[in-house]
């Protein structure tokens, strides 16, 4: 288990530096407003100097001759004494309650008498100090001669006396500080590990969803309100994912359906081939059919997976009249005819020359289907990149319209088609940036417009 694995043990790396961080501050601040006069403690600033001072004071205890411990201040003592002039210090002993040769004569009539309470710690005034500030502080301290008490007075601050408070403060409150931390990552692992069970049953559940279960959704019942909004964009996705697979299942089922209406027709020709004397060229017309939807499937699916480029230049007029141009022929057989128009300037659009190509043809084939016999398509390229293939033939009600674009749609049985053709042409738009949509042709019939992103 790792920090950016475990949630829990995310929380307790960070709790651990933030309790010390919160331990330095608050007591950076007590010392600081007291010193400031801000608050009810009466001290000064020149009290963080006592723990440095005291130091000095400690390494200063020397042992003499005949085994008893004095004061001899040592070069750094000496130095701080010429820094601070009023500086007074003193060291008693705490079994006899006397204060050790070399301490400040005032210091030890003053504590004389006060050093017997023995307590932890003591802030004093020295009775000729006229301000009522207390400057001294007296501390039992564990020396290298064993515990003595050491008071200072008149100690002056240095930036220093930061790190020596804060140190001094740390050893003090270091029991309490340990076993608060301690009980707090307890706290926070058993709380952080108990508000997740919800999370880890949900990952449970999401483990046994696959593309047979995709219309299974999470549980939301006791999700905690932080983690709701992930359940909740978890199951949107599954039902996009659902609805997803369900129309491609749809899309493949059906294709298998409809394609196998060309084959068979396919195959019937290959077997009264000798009874057809136009067999090669129905042969030929069957079997562009069918490549025609593979290949519309297969331009749609790589664009899908980002296969195709799309930030290609097309001159969307010279397109359309090179598609018009391979149907003339086309609509000829069909004793129908087709006209284009383009604007000028012509368009430039951008995206996929084949998938454009794909989209103008399925249009523009439909139409030829539907207009009737002796009549005439017109297909128009205008200078907003809106392509019209224009039909006059039975057009299509609002209820058509609105399913026209569904996979194997067919107004009638009897016209030939897939009915694959608008659905990939809607597709193909859809992946372009683009839009299809249709309207009633003045007189009768359907017209397509098909709106490209143009390049300004």
């Amino acid at each position: 288990m790792t920090i950016g694995r475990s949630l829990a043990l995310r929380v307790v790396c960070y709790l651990v530096p933030a309790q010390f961080i919160a331990f330095v501050v608050a007591q950076l601040s007590i010392i600081g407003l007291g010193a400031t006069h801000l608050w009810f403690v009466d001290t000064s600033v020149d009290e963080f100097a006592v723990h440095r001072v005291g130091r000095l004071v400690i390494d200063s205890l020397i042992k003499g001759a005949d085994g008893q411990i004095r004061l001899a201040p040592t070069e750094a003592l000496r130095a701080e004494l010429e820094r601070s002039p009023g500086l007074k210090y003193a060291a008693f002993d705490v079994e006899r309650y006397e204060a050790l040769p070399g301490s400040s004569p005032e210091l030890a009539e003053t504590l004389s008498g006060a050093i017997r309470v023995n307590s932890t710690h003591t802030h004093f005034a020295l009775p000729s100090d006229p301000k009522s500030v207390p400057h001294g502080y007296a501390d039992a301290k564990t020396t290298p001669h064993g515990i003595f008490q050491i008071a200072v007075y008149g100690e002056k601050f240095q930036w220093i006396d930061l790190f020596y408070a804060i140190s001094d403060e740390f050893r003090w409150s270091s029991v309490d500080f340990v076993s608060t931390t301690l009980l707090s990552v307890g706290a926070a692992w058993f709380a952080v590990r108990r508000g997740l069970a919800p999370l880890r049953s949900l990952s449970q559940e999401a483990s046994r969803i696959d593309l047979e279960s995709l219309d299974a959704r999470l549980s939301t019942a006791d999700v905690p309100s932080e983690a709701a909004p992930l359940v909740r964009a978890v199951n949107e996705a599954l039902s996009r994912l659902d609805a997803s697979a369900t129309r491609l299942r749809r899309y493949f089922a059906n294709a298998a359906h409809e394609l196998r209406t060309p084959l068979a027709i396919l195959r019937a020709r290959i077997e009264d081939r000798e009874d057809s004397p136009t067999f090669k060229s129905d042969l030929l017309r069957d079997a562009g059919r069918l490549q025609v939807v593979v290949e519309q499937m297969l331009v749609a699916s790589r664009l899908a997976e980002s296969q195709l480029p799309l930030d290609q230049i097309i001159d969307l007029a010279e397109t359309v009249r090179q598609i018009v141009s391979r149907h003339v022929l086309l609509a000829l057989r069909c004793e129908r005819s087709i006209e284009f128009e383009a604007s000028d300037p012509a368009p430039k659009v951008g995206g996929n020359l084949r998938a454009v190509e794909c989209v103008i043809a399925n249009v523009v084939d439909n139409a030829l289907r539907a207009e009737p016999i002796g009549g005439t398509v017109l297909v128009r390229v205008g200078s907003d990149a809106v392509v019209e293939v224009i039909d006059h033939g039975e057009g299509l009600s609002q209820s058509d319209q609105a399913t026209a674009f569904e996979p194997f749609w067919r107004k009638s049985d009897a016209l030939p088609g897939t009915g694959l053709g608008l659905a990939i042409t809607k597709e193909l738009l859809d992946k372009l940036g683009g839009r299809i949509w249709i309207e009633e042709t003045p007189g009768g019939g359907a017209t397509f417009k098909i709106a490209f992103q143009p390049i300004r």
